[in-house]
């Protein structure tokens, strides 16, 4: 039986991350995402890191650190839409699919991975090359055969790479670490250790359990020294949802009122949809168009189509559809979205040929398409429309 393939997905300081996604003068100078007075550092870019500010960090002593740091006011609920736009990246792959928090993802790609072309890294790097692709954003991935290697893999990827752990190379990846590499080895406990002589991983896994146990209690001693010796059974957590649904949101840059801007993402977001439905091979019928204008005012609109589909053309003509019954009269729109909802396996479904449909069709291109976009990463191959400049953030 061959070792379980786990991801750990890490986006690298998020809150700043998607800023300067927002805004690219924010690249290049130290900046960091939180109270402009009282409060706390939620996230900082690797510029304001230099200056010693880090997450967590009062506002006032990052402002003594560095005098000339960006102060930009945390926005959550843009925050939650590219997290939920990347979630649904790491659901093409597979429904074992962990959210941790907003910017951390467990995905387990074990009985997907023949579909997926067979080698973790080149799926890794596929899906950090569709996050920084659709959210410029970048993630480190770490793969490994359980949650606490994969993490710890992550962890030795940042910023923005990759890290694969072999299950033979577990052991000597895992002992030349500190003791506070070890998920549940905070300060109060890695001081214990410490005094017990215990300084790196090798040293802990050469205790005996026992030892361990009378220091740390049965529960905290043995599981430091299971996961010394890296073994970690806890299996990804995967959310079962009520209703299987597939989709895709962009946040626009500035708010818009052109027709022609929002007709090219909502036909990018009905790509990115059918695409994903297909790496599930699921179709569906129901399709629904969201729409968020400048004053955060959301409406959505949903049609059923005749017959269920998987296809760019015809999820983005129902989409179009309804977004034609909105009649905006230059309403400035946030952001738009496209969802696919009552998905079923296609295996499941029979779909009737039309009389004049040629034997091949969309079908079968977007079917090559999505081949030469998993093996050669998201720009590959595009529609035309979608090569011009994006005004999505």
């Amino acid at each position: 039986m061959s070792a379980p393939v786990i991801m750990h997905v890490d986006m690298d300081a998020f809150y700043a991350s998607v800023e300067m996604a927002r805004d690219p003068r924010l690249r290049d100078v130290p900046m960091f995402v939180g109270g402009a007075g009282r409060g706390v550092v939620l996230s900082a870019n690797y510029p304001a890191r230099v200056f010693g500010i880090s997450a967590g960090m009062p506002t006032t002593r990052a402002r003594r650190l560095c005098p000339q740091v960006q102060v930009v006011p945390p926005d959550f609920d843009h925050y939650q839409a590219v997290s939920t736009a990347v979630e649904d990246i790491f659901c093409a792959l597979t429904d074992r699919v962990e959210m941790v928090s907003v910017d951390e993802a467990f995905i387990d790609v074990t009985s997907a991975l023949r579909r997926l072309g067979g080698d973790p890294v080149a799926v890794g790097e596929t899906l950090r090359a569709q996050v920084g692709d659709e959210q410029r954003i970048p993630c480190s991935v770490g793969i490994g055969p359980s949650k606490f290697i994969a993490k710890l893999a992550s962890s030795a990827a940042k910023p923005d790479g990759l890290r694969r752990v072999e299950p033979d190379d577990v052991i000597s990846f895992l002992h030349p670490l500190p003791v506070e590499a070890i998920w549940g080895v905070g300060e109060v406990t890695a001081g214990k250790l410490r005094q017990l002589g215990l300084a790196s991983v090798r040293d802990l896994a050469n205790t005996p359990r026992a030892t361990l146990q009378r220091a740390l209690g049965d529960h905290q001693g043995g599981m430091l020294f299971d996961l010394a010796w890296g073994r970690d059974e806890r299996s990804v957590l995967a959310r079962e949802p009520a209703e299987h649904s597939v989709g895709s949101q962009e946040t626009f840059r500035r708010d818009t009122d052109d027709p022609e801007v929002v007709a090219t993402e909502i036909l990018r977001m009905a790509e990115r949809t059918a695409s994903r439905m297909r790496a599930q091979r699921m179709v569906g019928r129901v399709v629904t168009l969201s729409v968020r204008f400048a004053d955060f005012t959301t409406i959505t609109r949903t049609g059923t189509l005749r017959a269920p589909t998987d296809t760019t053309r015809e999820i983005h003509a129902e989409a179009m559809r309804l977004f034609g019954k909105l009649h905006l009269q230059r309403a400035r729109i946030r952001r738009v979205g496209v969802r696919v909802e009552r998905l079923v396996p296609k295996q499941e479904t029979y779909l009737q040929p039309a009389l004049d449909e040629p034997e091949r069709g969309w079908e079968q291109a977007e079917s090559a398409v999505d081949a030469l976009v998993l093996r050669f990463g998201p720009a590959a191959v595009q529609r035309a429309r979608l090569t011009r400049q994006r005004a999505c953030a």
